[in-house]
């Protein structure tokens, strides 16, 4: 049995961690620059950043690699790199589980490799798998309990991801992120994305949705996966802290404490099992989301009033109102 099946047992939901993005521009990275090099130059203040997500009740830790793949880093020069920063963020997040006083899981972060995959885009499906298992390969060498994809929106990229990762002989979790449209970038509805996840050669053993347009859109995409999920699937949420807004110079989050408390509440009432936050997630969310978890279990799943009542305006799809403007392909930022 894997740790993270076993922490499931003992505690019937987990919590995941915040934005690893958001907490290293509140210690000075400044934008442009690439998280994953700071586990190199700036070590302790990623080991101060997952010491706060723990002191905040998370169960899972999330490692500084999501754009640790050749294709991203050689936006910095630094393609050559990928072991050498995948091997230091799982040890800087294995070092902070080992301080806490209770068993944590380590989750090797893998995000997208920023780039389109044939047949839509250049980048071949050989060229991608190669990158994610150099990447899921130092990750496992690093001592990480499982590996993590993450905010992916492509069908073709999920399967090179879960492939790569599933190789290592580690578990793998994934996730993808769905927009205003109740779907991903790449047209792709929940219902379809769980679906696609049961029938890769080795599935995740968990999988959900990350990101997207805040905890509203989450919710309503983890009660469309729990529609068609089979027996015993385990449901991720891991949610945006609201709407991004420019102010004073620096972008923040719409979402308050309480409002993320309530999502962790309705999120868990949805069917997730594994919830924890995205981008502007910090350890203040985390705690009112860790004093939803522990309340009694009473909530029956929220329709989309209660969602909208409780977090806000859903996705138009969601909500019943279809979906108008085109799709187009961008790259996100971590956390």
């Amino acid at each position: 049995m894997n740790l993270l099946r076993q922490r499931l047992g003992e505690r019937g939901v987990l919590m995941a961690d915040g934005g690893i993005g958001t907490g290293l521009f509140a210690r000075g990275l400044e934008s442009g620059e690439s998280p994953e090099i700071w586990n190199l130059q700036h070590p302790d203040a990623v080991r101060d950043l997952h010491r706060e997500f723990l002191d905040a009740g998370a169960d899972i830790l999330l490692t500084n690699s999501f754009g640790a793949n050749r294709f991203r880093l050689a936006l910095h020069g630094r393609e050559t790199a990928v072991a050498e920063l995948c091997l230091a963020a799982a040890a800087l997040a294995r070092e902070a589980a080992a301080r806490s006083d209770r068993r944590v899981v380590v989750a090797g972060s893998m995000g997208p490799t920023g780039e389109v995959l044939q047949p839509v885009g250049s980048c071949s499906p050989a060229a991608a798998r190669d990158a994610f298992f150099e990447q899921a390969e130092a990750l496992a060498r690093g001592g990480v309990d499982l590996l993590w994809i993450e905010t992916v929106s492509s069908a073709e990229e999920l399967q090179v991801a879960v492939e790569a990762a599933a190789a290592t002989g580690l578990p793998v979790v994934a996730t993808m992120s769905f927009d205003t449209g109740g779907r991903t970038m790449m047209g792709i509805t929940p219902e379809q994305a769980i679906m696609l996840a049961r029938g890769l050669v080795a599935p995740p053993v968990a999988f959900g949705a990350n990101c997207g347009t805040g905890p509203a859109g989450l919710v309503a995409a983890i009660l469309a996966m729990r529609r068609v999920a089979a027996p015993g699937e385990i449901l991720v949420a891991k949610a945006n802290c609201g709407i991004p807004v420019f102010e004073d110079g620096a972008v923040r989050y719409s979402g308050t404490p309480e409002v993320m408390g309530r999502y962790a509440r309705l999120a868990r009432a949805a069917g997730a099992r594994i919830i924890g936050g995205c981008c502007g997630t910090t350890g203040e969310h985390l705690r009112a989301m860790r004093a939803a978890l522990d309340l009694p279990r009473s909530d029956p799943p929220p329709d989309p009033a209660t969602i909208e009542r409780l977090l806000g305006t859903l996705p138009a799809a969601a909500a019943g109102r279809g979906r108008t403007r085109p799709r187009r392909r961008r790259r996100r930022a971590p956390g």
